[in-house]
């Protein structure tokens, strides 16, 4: 802002103000006197007798409203304070500096005029001192070169002003806006920031510092990722930062935006410790009070929002203890400072002002020791606007400044002061200073403990995104391993067992060899637990992909095989007892070996297809970032190893069609024998468990698993467990009961069993495996009637057998007998005959056996027939001997032949069954476990 216009003599209305003015030597418009000619001998060193004038331009208004006139007055007492020690020094001598004020009420026009009056009504001027406003300095200062005048400004930091081509005699002992560029490059560097972005305000001066700063950060590695600017309302440009997750926002723009660029960050959220700030050092103190009220933020929350952010600005004053040119260090000229200005205004500038003079002096010196040293008829006093050379030895006078002042080492690089960036951060309501960047060594000093970040540690330039496999836990993985180890030690038992009692009748009976594979897929079903538990917390990627093919292979081999065995077993028992043609059907060992490997050749083709065609391959899935468990200021993206291939899918797909039918027909099968329990098929009830234990495991555990395709140990542990559980469950079905049975009755087999074998029958076991001959399955109805007439038939033959005993006991050779015989078991003995008849012929003897039923029924035994005849076979049946020796050869024929036909066995087995469940001589069997057991 400007301030308003006053003309030159209104700096008079202060008197203490006029008697500063007038003793720096300020001549107010047509005033034709210098400080020179006032002062006179009593104010100067008796030698210093000619005047060197210096034309002083800068704001002088007496306005509280003017930032720039508090400037101009804040730095009066500190130029008289340089200009005392000079004289009283007589560093110039025979000279002294004669400083003329004009005041430039920062107007350019006014500013102009101030510049041509003191040129046209003023002595001979051989520099120009000040220079506050941006726009009045840069119009004078592309002038200077016309006038070959050198300007010094102690306050003018505009960055417009470096350019040497257009301002080639400016210089300023105060840093421009552009020199805290550096110090913020070695900030980010010292933290490690290599990621940032800029929020500017729409104005040239902060516009030229960004594209400063661009042009310094450029090829430092440190990635400016989003640039923003703004006119009135920044949020917008906040929210574009948060959106590209720009965590170090550098910004340019001055108090009145800054409250507002705050007011948004709390809005966005962007502030804590997860964002840094960086914005100019050169506020007033308490700036935010001034514009908190045209903002939409309440105090505590501007407040939150601006907590810890770091301010660049020059060092007003050096740190340093170190003595200055004139003596003092630092601190002793601020106290001298303070006691020289009183109550009146104060400025941040003034010990730039304070060198500033002391750069004019030192260049007037080298100056005159040059043309003593050259010329010593040509005095500096002889210098005019038109005397280039003159002007060309002050501007090479002035580059070679180089003295240690209180503002620290005064140099220039090109005109621009290499002096001193201070680092604040605002802490808990005030500006703390943490740091110092000196532009001459480029070295940056951070206090010790004196910067607090709102985290732990230095906010991150960007969300670090630390990816975490997703691995399985180390204990669960040892848990389900111990456990995996059990149940193969188990499997080895039970193998042990299988193959040591493998030619007990127990052992036969159950199908030994299938038996093995049931444990071998078993065991290698166990093997693939410690593969599948095996990713990328354990093995390389290399490794992991060997795995992805081999666990893959093992429990497909190892499901086929178990599974396979029990179904071919189960698939053994429905071919059996669902056989209704009445044939003798044998069904060896050596076939079901054929069925499961039939099933491995299949699981084969299409593993080695699929190897060949599409082989698995290690893929990473990542999932979204979560935010770090321990408060770090990091995001975690999980990401997850998964054995994958083009396509997946389809293969997933043949695999999982192919085990699912074979799955739901073995289901079927075992439901179809879920009632079939006999001894010599002695584990035929829990095969069929078995098959169903491990269809619905199966079914579970592929659901389970595909559920928890993102929780690696839940899957882990599900689908172990699910192994585990389905392989043990089915050992222990097959053998436990097999252990037990040998344990606790090692004759059980023969007991248990049906049939007593002879001993051919036992030669030829050695040779042949077991076999099992259906002989009539009838359908439900016929079977329930046969039931029925079953026991009727078994009773019949026990009072059968008492009658031919009482017959055989009271038989003697007499008429009697023979005529009780004749007239009481004509019908019966006559049913035996046929009996044997039917035992004669063993190709048909169920066909006879049946038609004999059919005329014969059983209800009609033991009467007598009045059709019969003399001529009947009977009538050759005399003799007691005759008819006791043929009782005592066809009793045994209707107990072994007829017995089939309601139960028994076989007319080819050589002796009867003993049922335990009837009485000692007849054993009650259902019609359906009608069997024969041979070649074991």
């Amino acid at each position: 802002m400007h301030p308003s216009v006053r003309s030159p003599a209104a700096a008079t209305s202060s008197p203490a103000m006029l008697l500063l003015l007038l003793c720096l030597g300020w001549v107010p418009p047509g005033w034709g006197w210098s400080r020179g000619s006032t002062r006179g001998a009593a104010g100067m060193p008796p030698n210093a007798t000619t005047p060197i004038s210096i034309m002083g331009l800068m704001p002088l208004s007496q306005s509280e409203e003017d930032q720039k006139s508090r400037i101009g007055r804040g730095v009066l007492p500190a130029v008289q304070l340089a200009m005392d020690q000079i004289r009283n020094e007589s560093l110039l001598n025979p000279y002294f500096l004669d400083l003329r004020l004009y005041d430039t009420e920062c107007d350019n026009a006014k500013g102009l005029k101030a510049f041509y009056d003191a040129i046209k009504y003023g002595p001979n001027h051989l520099m120009v001192f000040g220079g506050v406003c941006a726009t009045v300095t840069s119009i004078i200062a592309e002038s200077l070169k016309g006038w070959n005048l050198v300007q010094l400004s102690f306050a003018a930091t505009t960055p417009e002003l470096a350019d040497k081509k257009k301002y080639p005699y400016f210089f300023r002992t105060v840093p421009s806006d552009n020199a805290v560029n550096p110090a913020i490059l070695k900030l980010l560097k010292y933290y490690q920031w290599k990621r940032v972005g800029t929020l500017t305000q729409d104005v040239q001066r902060f516009s030229e510092v960004r594209n400063d700063l661009t042009g310094v950060l450029y090829g430092e590695d440190i990635e400016i990722s989003d640039t923003e600017s703004f006119s009135n309302d920044p949020c917008t440009s906040v929210k574009k930062l948060k959106g590209n997750d720009v965590r170090i926002i550098l910004g340019q723009f001055d108090e009145e935006m800054a409250v507002k660029v705050f007011c948004c960050a709390y809005v966005e959220e962007m502030y804590g410790s997860k964002y840094q700030w960086i914005i100019p050092g050169w506020y007033e103190n308490l700036w935010w009070e001034s514009w908190i009220n045209a903002s939409q933020c309440l105090s505590k929350n501007l407040l939150a929002a601006m907590e810890g952010y770091i301010g660049v600005d020059f060092e007003p004053l050096s740190s340093k203890m170190n003595k200055t040119i004139s003596g003092r260090t630092p601190q002793q000229y601020e106290r001298e400072y303070n006691a020289k200005r009183g109550d009146g205004q104060s400025s941040k500038f003034h010990g730039y002002a304070y060198d500033g003079i002391w750069v004019i002096a030192k260049t007037l010196q080298r100056a005159m020791k040059y043309l003593n040293a050259t010329n010593k008829h040509q005095k500096i006093e002889d210098f005019n606007y038109t005397n280039h050379k003159l002007g060309k030895i002050f501007l090479d006078a002035m580059n070679e400044t180089n003295f240690f002042g209180v503002t620290g080492q005064v140099v220039f690089r090109n005109g621009e002061r290499m002096g001193t960036i201070k680092f604040t951060q605002f802490q808990e309501r005030k500006e703390v200073k943490v740091g110092e960047y000196n532009a001459v060594a480029d070295t940056l000093e951070i206090i010790n403990n004196s910067i607090r970040f709102q985290g732990l540690e230095p906010p991150k330039d960007k969300t670090i995104i630390q990816e975490e496999l997703r691995k399985i836990s180390l204990p669960l993985y040892s848990i389900l391993s111990a456990l995996t180890i059990l149940g193969m030690i188990m499997a080895s038992a039970f193998l042990f067992f299988n193959i040591k009692n493998r030619n007990q009748k127990l052992i036969k009976m159950s199908s030994p060899y299938m038996n093995n594979l049931i444990i071998l897929g078993g065991m290698l079903s166990y093997a693939s637990i410690f593969l599948f538990g095996l990713d990328g917390s354990f093995v390389s990627e290399k490794t992991f992909e060997t795995l992805c093919t081999v666990r893959t292979w093992i429990l497909t081999v190892g499901y086929t095989t178990a599974f396979g065995a029990m179904f071919a077993k189960t698939w053994r028992v429905h071919a059996i007892f669902k056989n209704v043609k009445m044939k003798k059907k044998i069904i060896k060992d050596q076939k079901l070996m054929v069925i499961v490997g039939g099933m491995l050749l299949i699981d084969l083709c299409i593993l080695i297809c699929w190897q060949v065609v599409d082989p698995l391959r290690r893929t990473v899935e990542k999932y979204n970032m979560e935010p770090d468990p321990a408060g770090r200021d990091i995001s975690i993206r999980p990401i997850l190893e998964h054995c994958e291939n083009t396509h997946m899918t389809i293969w997933l797909g043949i695999v999982y069609a192919y085990k699912g039918l074979l799955m739901l027909f073995g289901c079927f099968l075992a439901w179809e024998t879920r009632n079939v329990s006999i001894p010599a098929l002695n584990d035929s009830k829990y095969i069929g468990m078995s098959v169903y234990n491990v269809g619905i495991m199966c079914i579970i555990g592929a659901a389970v698993s595909f559920l928890t395709r993102d929780q690696p140990n839940v899957q882990f542990c599900i689908v172990a467990l699910v192994i585990i559980f389905c392989s043990t469950i089915t050992l222990c079905l097959v053998f436990v009961p097999k252990l037990i049975t040998l344990r606790t009755n090692p004759d059980a087999a023969t007991q248990n069993r049906r049939f007593q074998f002879t001993q051919n029958q036992k030669k030829e076991d050695s040779k042949t495996s077991t076999s099992v001959t259906s002989v009539n399955q009838a359908s439900t109805s016929r079977l329930e009637g046969l039931q029925s007439e079953n026991h009727r038939l078994r009773m019949k033959i026990t009072e059968l057998d008492k009658d031919l005993e009482e017959v055989t006991m009271q038989l003697q050779d007499t008429p009697e007998k023979t005529t009780y015989i004749k007239q009481n078991h004509y019908q019966d003995l006559n049913d035996i005959l046929s009996i044997r008849n039917f035992t004669d012929s063993k190709d048909g003897e169920k066909a006879i056996l049946k038609n004999h039923l059919d005329q014969n029924p059983p209800a009609q035994w033991g009467t007598s027939d009045p059709s019969r005849t003399s001529k009947d076979p009977i009538e050759d049946i005399n003799s007691p001997d005759h008819i006791q020796r043929r009782l005592s050869l066809q009793l045994p024929i209707l107990h072994h032949a007829y017995l089939p036909s309601i139960g028994g066995v076989d007319a080819s087995c050589a002796s009867p069954c003993v049922s335990p469940s009837a009485s000692p001589r007849h054993r009650h069997v259902p019609p359906s476990f009608r069997v024969m057991v041979s070649g074991l």
